[in-house]
Order: C-alpha cells, then sequence, then structure tokens
C-alpha cells in the first residue's frame, strides 16, 4: 500500500517530501551562556548532559559559550543575544533592579555553593569563632562574598570585625593553603584545591552559612513566553546531569574527564569535587530545580539592605518554576 502510494507521487513531491522530514530531524541550536570557562567542574551538570545526550535527546544542539561572569550572563541574555545561560540564584534579583528582563527558571540544589573552611589547627568551628582572623575571599563583588558577610551578620559580626582579603579564583585558596589567611569563603572546586596543596582543613557546618543559592539557569522573558519548549529542554535534560552526579559521583567524574579531557587520570579529584557539590549543595532539595520562593525573598531583602540593588525587584519576576517536573523528587 505504502509502496503505490510513493509511486503515485510526483518526483517534486517525493523532494518537498524528503526535505520536509529532514527539517523535522534538524535539531534546535541553543547558545548557552556560562559565567566562567566550561571546563570547571562546577559546570559538570552541563557539561554531563551535553556528553551524555540529553540535549540531543530533546532536539537541542547546546553550544557553551563563556561570559565574564554571571552579570554579564543576564545582560547579554536579557539583550537577546542568548536565550539561555547560568549564573547563580541570586543574580536575576541584581539585574531586575536594573530593568533586565531575566529570570532564574531552575537552581541546582537547596544549597548555597558557598562554603567557609578554616585552617583545622586553628579549631574554627563556627561563624563567630571568626572574629579577628583573616579571611580570602574571590573579590568583592562575588557572590561568596555577599554570602559571607550575610553569615558573619547571621553570627553577630559585621565585616569589620574580621580581615576580608580579595585574592582572586586562584589566591583565594592558595593564600589560605599556604598559611596566609585562617578561612576562605570557597565553592567546592578551591576546597579540594587547598587540600590537595596539602593543608588540613575543617568546614563551618552548612546551616551557619547564610543561604544564597546554588547555581541557576536563566532565560530571558521572551524565551520563556515564545520559546519554552527550548527552555523545558535546556531546564531538563540539565537536570538530568545534575541526578547522575548525585546517584554516582564517581561514574560522573568519569564521564565529565571523557569530555573534557584536561582532567584526564584526574578522576579521583573530580569525584572529591563532586561529591562535595552532592553533599553540600544539590542534597535537600525535594524537587531538583525548583526555586524556593521564601529562600529567594531572603536572599532579595539581604540585597536590599546592604544597598547592594537599589530597589527591591518583585519576587515574582525573579523566577518560574513552570519547566519543573514537580513529580521528580531528588534521590
Amino acid at each position: 500500500m505504502f509502496t503505490s502510494f510513493f509511486k503515485r507521487l510526483a518526483p517534486g513531491a517525493l523532494l518537498a517530501l524528503g526535505l520536509s522530514l529532514q527539517a523535522q530531524a534538524e535539531p534546535t541550536k541553543v547558545t548557552y551562556l556560562l559565567p566562567a570557562p566550561p571546563s570547571s567542574p562546577a559546570f559538570a551538570p552541563w557539561i554531563i548532559a551535553k556528553e551524555k545526550g540529553y540535549y540531543s535527546d530533546r532536539e537541542l544542539d547546546v553550544t557553551f559559550i563563556a561570559a565574564k561572569g554571571g552579570v554579564d550572563v543576564a545582560k547579554q541574555i536579557g539583550a537577546g543575544n542568548a536565550m539561555v545561560g547560568g549564573a547563580i540564584g541570586d543574580t536575576p534579583i541584581i539585574v531586575r533592579a536594573n530593568g533586565i528582563p531575566v529570570r532564574a527558571v531552575a537552581v541546582l540544589g537547596a544549597g548555597g555553593v558557598t562554603m567557609i573552611a578554616t585552617n583545622a589547627d586553628e579549631h574554627i568551628r563556627s561563624v563567630s569563632q571568626l572574629k579577628g582572623k583573616t579571611l580570602t575571599v574571590m573579590s568583592y563583588s562575588d557572590t561568596t562574598y555577599y554570602a559571607l558577610l550575610a553569615s558573619l551578620r547571621k553570627a553577630g559580626l559585621g565585616k569589620n570585625d574580621v580581615d576580608i582579603q580579595a585574592a582572586g579564583p586562584s589566591g583565594v585558596w592558595q593564600l589560605f593553603s599556604a598559611n596566609k589567611s585562617q578561612a576562605m569563603a570557597a565553592v567546592p572546586d578551591w576546597v579540594v584545591n587547598a587540600e590537595e596543596a596539602g593543608l588540613k582543613l575543617e568546614l563551618i557546618p552548612r546551616e551557619q552559612i547564610f543561604e544564597s543559592m546554588a547555581q541557576a539557569i536563566l532565560a530571558s522573558d521572551d524565551a520563556i513566553a515564545q520559546h519554552p519548549e527550548v527552555v523545558r529542554g535546556v531546564v531538563q535534560a540539565t537536570l538530568q546531569g545534575m541526578r547522575d552526579i548525585i546517584q554516582d559521583p564517581k561514574a560522573a567524574a568519569a564521564t565529565f574527564a571523557r569530555a573534557v579531557p584536561a582532567y584526564a587520570g584526574k578522576e579521583a579529584s573530580l569525584e572529591k569535587t563532586l561529591r562535595l557539590y552532592v553533599q553540600h549543595v544539590y542534597a535537600g532539595q525535594p524537587v531538583l530545580g525548583r526555586i524556593d520562593p521564601a529562600r529567594l525573598d531572603t536572599v532579595r531583602k539581604f540585597y536590599v539592605s546592604e544597598g547592594i540593588v537599589s530597589k527591591e525587584p518583585a519576587l515574582d519576576e525573579l523566577y518560574s518554576n513552570q519547566f519543573i517536573e514537580t513529580n521528580t523528587a531528588a534521590k
């Protein structure tokens, strides 16, 4: 029956049918902006999702491009240079206050990315014990610095009660591991770097750290309204990569090293870093990717109180959970 049908089609119709089928099979090209080069283990959920074909399974051809930090990512998305990108979940608070139409559509974990590591020899086990100590941070405009300030305030301290030194993304852990500071505000990658440099360290318990947000997927208002299938595909594929890390950090490290050859032979170090993300950042999220409005509101109020943003953006303009599968609980 099908053979006779195709015989009756004119050659032009057959060509048109073939082109139509080819067009249907062509994946949608998506530029995803990252706040830093994609070779960082911090971006493992995205790299693993691409390496394992989770984006292509959703007919997306994703290309990662590094921007100059999370705020730059948001500005580029708001300007229409890309539909989606990555930054800390706090970022929409900053850019919405300046009229940039960007919001978070997923946050990767219930914890913040900021950790406070201390030199084990100092026996510092609480934020209040940091008084009079020297701490390193990446910069005075980085989210980890703001989370440190809020953590100090939570413990009844101000920034003048400690000596905070901005040392850059390498110096933040190098000075700490060289005993030039007693503590550092860090992401898991730097904690592992300091350990591997030979420093014995401890982590201040997570519940004492201010609850800034984890990494987030950002999208423009236009992309959410006009291309929801692209945004949904990016969100769900990335969360699948995150789920792989949670379920098996060792296998995830091997996948990441395969995708980023510079890490070949460093899988054990990668696994340690990913386990820190699982324990301190990804863990405790009842539904993978879902943004907690109450927590976002707390962070928003802190940014306003500290003068980081001049006006308080509307909470419902900062996020959307419409692309989160609410029946998919974190394991």
